[in-house]
This record gives structure tokens, sequence and C-alpha cells, in this order.
């Protein structure tokens, strides 16, 4: 992440001499955001990013930004499904702004507005949001975007500023994070920088008085909670059977649908078998088959219960048992 042009491939500025008939269509996907294993993230954006991604500090060649880890490998975007859809509710803002970006002149101060023409939304058939009108001037859509990334621009700075107090209070410390992917194969990242608590917590008074009244210490506290662990103490009168697995959304739905299927066929099979059994004993009368399909009845039920199909179908509100 050594540059703010992660995911731009030919950024040039917008122009009517160019884009006059250029029209802008998003929402087709995040694709051009696959090759990327983390971008950054803006300080007022924590509260929302915290709970659904890995906020870290990322040391590049003159400064150091907050980034959010997107994959666990070079390349690699965990957060993009097969569909290019985005599996988490909150986007972060590098990635809302996309296809276009702010490229600043000589001075520093002034900016001009670019959009990435690799991006596949950028066409002349109409489709979308036009970037002028017929008579040249911007459209209400680029006055929007405008807003967009002047006040990004501004949350940039604040974050600059934001990260410079950190490392001037010395509250940076090199990091690793190590993961487990489903197939056992352990991986582990470097590079990363992370507040420290022991650090934090001897802060004076009137250095943290002084960070609140900046609104920067909800960002020094939020951040260490999205890479937190979390800790499960289960306490049960009864034998313990708690397997636990982490499924994405999409994954989860696929994995209770096959279940669905397979329960379904399988007490569809208990429930015949106990029919004709009882069918058999109401003919014959041979206590054998009473016997059988109690038996029947009792396996069921019990895995019925142990499935927790029991709790959903038969007593969802008998929770003290």
């Amino acid at each position: 992440m050594a540059t703010q042009l992660l995911i731009y491939e030919t950024a040039v500025p917008v122009s009517n001499a160019r884009h006059g008939t250029c029209s802008v269509e998003v929402g087709k996907g995040f694709a051009f955001a696959r090759n990327v294993n983390s971008v950054p993230l803006m300080a007022i954006e924590f509260p929302q990013a915290s709970p659904e991604y890995p906020v870290v500090f990322a040391q590049g060649a003159d400064q150091v930004l907050p980034a959010v880890i997107l994959g666990a490998r070079q390349n690699e975007n965990l957060y993009l499904a097969g569909d290019d859809s985005w599996r988490a509710s909150y986007l972060p803002a590098f990635i809302r702004r996309y296809p276009f970006v702010f490229s600043p002149g000589e001075d520093g101060q002034t900016f001009t507005l670019c959009v990435d023409e690799a991006f596949p939304g950028l066409n002349r058939e109409g489709r979308g949001q036009a970037l002028f009108t017929a008579e040249g001037k911007p459209s209400e859509y680029v006055d929007q975007v405008l807003k967009f990334l002047q006040e990004y621009r501004l949350q940039f700075v604040r974050t600059e500023a934001f990260c410079k107090k950190l490392q001037e209070l010395d509250l940076l410390e090199p990091m690793q994070a190590h993961f487990t992917l489903p197939s056992r194969e352990k991986l582990s990242q470097s590079g990363f920088l992370a507040v420290d608590r022991q650090r934090r917590k001897a802060l004076p008074p009137d250095q943290l008085h002084e960070l609140a009244a900046r609104d920067e210490l909800d960002p020094i506290y939020l951040h260490p909670q999205s890479t937190r662990s979390f800790y499960l103490r289960v306490q049960t009168s009864s034998a313990l059977n708690l397997p636990l697995a982490i499924y994405t959304p999409e994954d989860f739905a696929a994995l209770e649908r096959s279940e669905t299927i397979f329960f379904s066929m399988y007490y569809a099979a208990l429930a015949v078998m106990l029919l004709y059994n009882a069918l058999l004993f109401s003919s014959v009368r041979e206590s054998g088959f009473l016997h059988y399909i109690f038996y029947i009845a009792s396996v069921g039920l019990f895995l019925f219960t142990l499935n927790g199909l029991a709790f959903q179908r038969l007593w969802p509100d008998a929770v003290w048992w």
C-alpha cells in the first residue's frame, strides 16, 4: 500500500473535451478491488469499519496511515465474493470514491478531478450518470462527486494529523498478523503498526484530554477491538457438544440449504419406517414391532433435538430446558 492509487490504472483529468459524452455506471460490482489485500482508512471511519475489518496502521515511505486488511496473501481480497459483490455491510470510502480521485497540483493546494479510464463502467453509451450536460458544464453527478472527494480530502488531512500525533506520543509499535486458513495453512503478515495498550494506559490526563477534544481518542480505543480475539466460556449440566465454525454469509446460506435437504430426507425416511412398523403392529400384534416403533421415535426425537431442529419446530420458547 505504497500509494493512494492502489486500484487506479489510468487516472486522467476529467474534461469536457475528453469526456463530454461519457457516463459512469456504478453498482456493477467491485472487481476493480480484486487484487488488493489492504486499503487506506480514514480515522472518521473507525466506528463503522472496526466491527467488520481488522484495522492496522501501515508504514509508508514518508507517513503512517490507517488501513483495513482485506486478505491474508498478496493480491488477495477475501471481502470480494465470486459475483464481485462486497462481503461486508460497510464499504471503506477509498473504495466508494472509485473511479474518481483528486490529483494534487505542484503547489499541493489545488486539486484536479480525475477518472480511471480503465473502469468498465465508464462508457459513451449513456449508461449511468452523465459527466457533462449538453451545454458542456459539469453535471449534478460530478458536483456530488466533487463534494465527496473534498470531504475525503479533508478527512485525509485530519487522519494524517491523527497519525502524526500517535507517532509523537510514541503509541505505535510493530505488529504481526497470524492467519489460520480452513485448509490448516498458517500465514503471517508483518510491516504493520498497532497502538500499544500499556503506552496508551500510561498517557497523562492532559494528553488524554487533548485527544478527546480533537475526537481522536475514540479511534485509539476502537482500533485494538478490530483485531481482538474472542474467548467463550461455556457451562452445561450435560455432555458438552459445541462445534464451532465460521462461515461467510454466502457459504452459510449454501450450507443451510444443503442441510435442510438432507435432514428432510432423513426424517422423512424415519417417519416412513415408523408408519410401516405401526401398520405391521396393528396387523400382527407382535410386541417386537411396538418396541421398534418406540426405538425409532426415541432416536428420531434425540437427533431432532441434537440438531437443534426441535427447538426451532417443536418448542421454540422452551429455553429453560
